[in-house]
C-alpha cells in the first residue's frame, strides 16, 4: 500500500463571491512539493490558459498508461525510444443523467530502439499496460487506446 498527497489551496481574494463572480483559480500541491495552478474549464467560468480538473483526470490516465507501457516493454527488453500521447476526454451526462468525463481515448505514438513490434503485438504490449494501469482501474471512465 502507499498513500499520495495532494494539497488544494483557494482564496477569494476580496472578490464577490457569487456564481458568477468567485475565482476558480487555484493551486495545487503535490507531495513532493512541486506546485500547479489549475482552474475550473472555461465553460464553467475558469481560466483557459490553466488546467481544469477533467484535463487533470485525462493527463492521469494518459501519463499512468505511459508508465505502465514503458514498464511492462522494459520487462520484456523492448526497448522504447520515444513516447507521445494525445489523450482527448469527453465530458457528457452518464447513464444516470450526471455530468461525468465517460470516455477518453489515448492516442499513443511509440517509437521503438530497432525493429518496432508487430501491431499485434504492440495491441497486447498496450492491454498489459491499460490492465496494470492503477488510474484506469481506479475510474469508470471507459478508456480506449487507439
Amino acid at each position: 500500500m502507499s498513500e499520495h498527497v495532494a494539497k488544494v489551496r483557494w482564496e477569494r481574494g476580496g472578490a464577490d463571491f457569487s456564481y458568477e463572480t468567485y475565482p476558480r483559480d487555484h493551486e495545487l500541491e503535490w507531495g513532493g512539493g512541486a506546485r500547479t495552478a489549475a482552474s475550473a474549464a472555461l465553460e464553467y467560468r475558469g481560466s483557459a490558459s490553466l488546467p481544469n480538473p477533467e484535463e487533470l483526470l485525462v493527463g492521469a490516465l494518459s501519463s499512468c498508461h505511459m508508465l505502465t507501457f514503458l514498464a511492462v516493454c522494459a520487462r520484456k527488453g523492448v526497448v522504447v525510444e520515444r513516447y507521445e500521447d494525445d489523450a482527448r476526454g469527453v465530458l457528457e451526462k452518464n447513464e444516470s443523467g450526471r455530468l461525468a468525463v465517460t470516455r477518453v481515448t489515448l492516442r499513443p505514438r511509440v517509437t521503438f530502439a530497432g525493429e518496432a513490434p508487430a501491431p499485434d503485438v504492440l495491441a497486447r504490449l498496450h492491454q498489459q499496460a491499460h490492465n496494470g494501469c492503477f488510474i484506469a482501474a481506479s475510474v469508470k471512465t471507459e478508456v480506449a487506446i487507439e
